[in-house]
């Protein structure tokens, strides 16, 4: 793509400035807020601190997204990061990263917002009996294989059950907020520096920008935005001071209600908050409680539900590309929905959560690694499921990350006279910005993660020899 020639708005550009707000904001508030909080104040001294975290994410966050806007207006085909990568760095890269997508990131964060709905569920129940290691990875993956099914029923049944559940997040947060400001912690939200209780602050970041995650999806609507010169980099200022604006809240109405101390060593704050909640009665409290709980579930279900609606159709792209992957492209004529790619994908959900969750598959990643001359996975460190499952997925997640905002340098360079409907502001500072943090956070994530980033890395070492194997079928059209 060389052409000194505009190229006309297309047709389909329908969405306004405010639907594109709104789009950013739905897909970026997600359940992680409530589950993130408590493990960024347990990796860092002060609440103050603790604010900053979120603050710089945000920033982070806003770098990344105008540096995407650009490569989704530049490149129209859908796909994403899967159609950047490809274009920028070869066929390779874009099944390495779609491999990987199915192998560890997006499978991963499927179980992992099973393990917060996990949590919850556990609180609802009243905790477990003793001597049960870790009775929440059966509920996650109860939660994993109902929602497949669910899918794999058809698109339609999808679409009902996410527009409710989206309904029901936003109620969560609403009240949640409304308790917390009510409340009065029974310690101060200005105590003194506590000690850090994981490896400090960049696990702190890697929950933040985790919590933040979703603006990538969101700029995929930029070719869809009236006059998108405009309005994508408004929509996306706007959204995000919106998105970081609530985050701010939630966690400034957890010291509210429970003060720091006890919300860095809570598993539900959410639950807790309510529980706590100075301002209610204790019959109240723990119906509030439930109610919060049960809400935060619910909101649970919809990201696993809407994970899985997505990744499915990326997965589906893969097959369509790849022979290797052919099954994966197949779409069931009467439901209207990639079956084999859904059922992979809950699949490997499944088998992510079980390896992080039962004696035997943490048995077999030290085996693993022990083999490969590291050391056992000192599994008590990373806080259980949902901690686990991030920790272990960050660094291939930020390595593909950083690559796609490298490829916005590689296309300023190679397709220099290609018309660009929007350009990333303060060129090259924004970018750079975006991929200089994100090289941060693959370090950070790695030196956190250790021996237990193998679940992830191997997976991604395997893709290799399966492209080799794979006889391309057909490319998306790029242009």
């Amino acid at each position: 793509m060389t052409s000194e020639l505009p190229q006309p708005e297309p047709q389909h550009a329908s969405l306004s400035l405010w639907d594109a707000v709104s789009i950013i904001v739905g897909i970026v508030v997600g359940v992680s807020i409530f589950k993130a909080p408590s493990i960024v104040f347990a990796n860092v001294q002060t609440p103050l601190v603790g604010l900053a975290a979120w603050l710089l994410g945000a920033g982070i966050a806003l770098c990344g997204a105008l540096t995407y806007a650009e490569l989704a207006t530049l490149n129209r085909a859908a796909g994403g990061e899967y159609v950047y990568l490809m274009r920028a760095y070869g066929g390779w890269v874009g099944f390495l990263f779609g491999w990987a997508q199915l192998t560890g990131v997006f499978s991963g964060s499927i179980a992992q917002m099973a393990y917060v709905f996990a949590d919850y569920a556990r609180q609802w129940r009243g905790g477990v009996p003793n001597g049960v290691s870790d009775p929440g990875v059966w509920i996650a993956v109860l939660v994993i294989l109902i929602i497949t099914g669910v899918h794999i029923c058809g698109v339609q049944t999808g679409k009902t059950v996410q527009n409710l559940l989206t309904l029901v997040k936003v109620a969560g947060l609403a009240g949640l907020l409304a308790i917390g400001f009510s409340s009065t912690a029974p310690e101060s939200t200005a105590s003194g520096p506590a000690e850090v209780q994981g490896p400090g602050f960049g696990l702190a970041m890697i929950l933040v920008l985790y919590a933040f995650g979703g603006w990538n999806d969101s700029v995929f609507v930029a070719a869809e935005v009236r006059q998108p010169e405009r309005n994508v980099p408004q929509a996306l200022v706007i959204g995000l001071s919106i998105v970081a604006v609530l985050y701010l809240l939630v966690n400034l109405a957890l010291l509210q209600g429970l003060g720091f101390h006890a919300a860095r060593v809570s598993d539900a704050p959410a639950w807790d908050l309510v529980e706590n909640a100075s301002v209610l009665s204790p019959s109240a409290q723990q119906t509030g409680a439930r109610a919060i709980g049960l809400l935060v579930m619910i909101s649970a279900v919809g990201a696993v539900h809407g994970l899985i609606f997505t990744g499915s159709r990326l997965f589906a792209a893969l097959g369509r590309d790849h022979s290797v992957f052919r099954l994966l492209g197949h779409w069931h004529p009467k439901t209207g929905s990639p079956v084999w790619s859904l059922a992979a994908q809950g699949l490997l959900a499944v088998l992510l959560t079980l390896t992080v969750g039962t004696v035997t598959g943490r048995v077999i990643v030290d085996t693993a690694a022990t083999g490969l001359g590291g050391s056992p996975i000192p599994w008590q460190d990373y806080g259980g499921g949902f901690e686990t499952l991030v920790a272990a997925t960050a660094p291939v997640f930020w390595s593909f990350f950083c690559l796609s905002g490298l490829s916005l340098f590689v296309f300023r360079f190679r397709e220099s006279l290609a018309h660009r409907p929007f350009r990333a502001p303060l060129y090259p500072v924004v970018p750079l910005a975006f991929c200089v943090s994100s090289g941060w956070m693959v370090w950070s994530s790695v030196t956190y993660a250790g021996w237990l980033a193998l679940i992830a890395v191997v997976p991604l070492a395997c893709g290799i020899p399966l492209f080799l194997l794979s006889k391309k079928r057909h490319w998306p059209e790029l242009d």
